[in-house]
């Protein structure tokens, strides 16, 4: 059995995936696997520092508490871009310009994030 954080980790890397292919198609879809990566990727750096990560609240706190750890104000502004990506799921307001550059946001953010994990 693997490790949650790995678990985690690949999960978000694939919903990365599933937000590119639904973009054509489906702009709420590929919001909402956007989100869906970066809360996974934060719930893979929570499940190794022992936060608790079953809320969207403490994900929001674990977001913060990386930013102080580490001073890379990005990861706030990246990871408030993916819970905007997640509104839009709901409301559907964004043309696919809009979400195709939040996917980008979040394809760094998790990129950002996976560097702070254990190799």
């Amino acid at each position: 059995m693997q490790p949650p954080a790995l678990t985690y980790q690949q999960n978000s890397r694939g919903f990365l995936r599933k937000a590119r292919e639904e973009l054509p198609e489906d702009l709420p879809q590929a919001c909402e696997k956007a989100w869906g990566a970066a809360a996974e990727i934060v719930k893979a750096v929570s499940e190794e520092t022992g936060w608790p990560h079953k809320t969207h609240r403490s994900l929001y706190q674990n977001v913060n508490a990386l930013v102080r750890e580490t001073g890379d104000q990005q990861l706030r502004r990246f990871f408030a871009i993916a819970s905007d990506l997640h509104v839009n799921f709901y409301e559907n307001w964004y043309d696919r310009s809009i979400v195709e550059a939040g996917i980008s946001d979040v394809e760094r953010f998790v990129e950002k994030v996976e560097g702070l994990l254990s190799p």
